[in-house]
C-alpha cells in the first residue's frame, strides 16, 4: 500500500507495520503553522545538520511545502496518515510574521538560537496563541487534501501518550493512588536526608533535600503523558472535526516499549499497539486486510 504521512513518529512507526507499505511522501518536523507563514530559507543556517533527511525536513518546513509534497504523489496514494506530534515543541514567530517549527533539529543546529537573537519569539504549544494559529494551519492542510481528492483517504492517528511502560499498570489518579505516590516519594526523601546526615551535612541541608526528591522513571513517564494528553486535548478535538476518519487510542490502552528502536518515550509504543492501530486504519479506509 502506498502512503503519505504528515506528522512524525506515531505515523512513521505505524506505517512500518502496514503490509507491503511504501511511503511516497513523508512530511515531518513541520508544524501546520508553516503551511501558512513559512519563514523561508534565507538567513537560516542548517549546515550543522549531518543527516540529509534532517536537512530535507527542516528545509521543507522553512518553505512550507508540506501539502505540495503530498499532493505531488496524490494519484498513487492509498491513504494519508496524520498525527500531531510535531506540534509539541511550538514554533518560532519572527518579527515579519513568518514562522519556523521548533524541531529538535532546528535546536541542535542552532537555528533556534539564531532566530531568538534575530528577535523571534517562541510560541509554546498549548497556549491560546499557538492553538489559534495551529487551527488555521490545520484547516489549510485539510483544504489541500480536499483539493487533491485525498480527504476521504486521510486518517488522523489520535493516539494519546502512554503513561506506563510495557508490563506495568496504567497509573491510577484516584485519591488512594495519589496518597501512595506521595508516601513513596516521602520515603525516598527521608532516605536521602539520612544519607546526607551520615555524610556530615547539617540538619537544615538534609531537611531541604526532602523538597528536591527526583521522580522515578515511572513517575516521570506518567507525569509527561498526563501533561501532554491534557494539552493536546483541544487540538485533537478540533482535528477530529475536520478529518474524514480517526483512529483513537487512550493512554490506558497503549504502553511504552522499552525495546523501541528510537528508545523509550511516551509516544513510542509496543509492537502490538501498532498492529492494533494498523487494523483500525485498514478498517477505516477499507483498502485490504492487515
Amino acid at each position: 500500500m502506498k502512503i503519505a504521512i504528515f506528522g512524525s513518529c506515531v505515523s512513521r512507526d505505524t506505517a512500518e507495520f502496514i503490509p507491503e507499505a511504501e511511503v511516497l511522501a513523508y512530511v515531518a518536523r513541520h508544524s501546520v503553522t508553516s503551511l501558512e507563514t513559512p519563514h523561508g530559507t534565507d538567513g537560516v543556517d542548517i549546515s550543522g545538520l549531518d543527516s540529509a533527511f534532517q536537512k530535507r525536513m527542516v528545509t521543507g518546513d522553512l518553505k512550507g511545502n508540506g501539502i505540495a509534497r503530498i499532493v505531488k504523489s496524490a494519484k498513487g496514494l492509498d491513504f494519508v496518515l496524520v498525527d500531531l506530534v510535531d506540534e509539541r515543541r511550538g514554533y518560532w514567530l519572527f518579527t515579519d510574521g513568518t514562522t519556523m517549527t521548533n524541531s529538535l533539529e532546528v535546536e541542535s543546529c542552532r537555528a533556534a538560537r539564531d532566530a531568538h537573537r534575530a528577535g523571534a519569539r517562541l510560541v509554546e504549544f498549548g497556549t491560546d496563541e499557538h492553538f489559534e494559529s495551529w487551527k488555521s494551519g490545520f484547516e489549510k492542510l485539510i483544504e489541500g487534501l480536499i483539493a487533491a481528492d485525498l480527504w476521504d483517504r486521510t486518517v488522523l492517528l489520535d493516539i494519546e501518550w502512554a503513561a506506563a511502560v510495557d508490563g506495568a499498570r496504567h497509573p491510577q489518579n484516584d485519591r488512594l493512588a495519589k496518597l501512595g505516590r506521595n508516601w513513596r516519594k516521602l520515603q525516598r526523601g527521608t532516605r536521602e536526608a539520612r544519607r546526607r546526615l551520615s555524610k556530615g551535612q547539617s540538619i537544615g541541608e538534609a531537611w531541604r533535600s526532602l523538597g528536591t526528591v527526583k521522580p522515578t522513571e515511572t513517575e516521570e513517564y506518567a507525569h509527561r503523558a498526563a501533561s501532554a494528553n491534557e494539552e493536546y486535548g483541544r487540538y485533537r478535538d478540533a482535528a477530529r472535526m475536520m478529518v474524514a476518519s480517526t483512529v483513537t487510542r487512550t493512554s490506558s490502552e497503549v504502553r511504552i516499549s522499552r525495546s523501541h528502536k528510537w528508545g523509550p518515550q511516551p509516544f513510542h509504543y509496543r509492537d502490538e499497539d501498532y498492529q492494533s492501530i494498523v487494523r483500525s486504519v485498514i478498517q477505516q479506509i477499507g483498502v485490504g486486510e492487515a
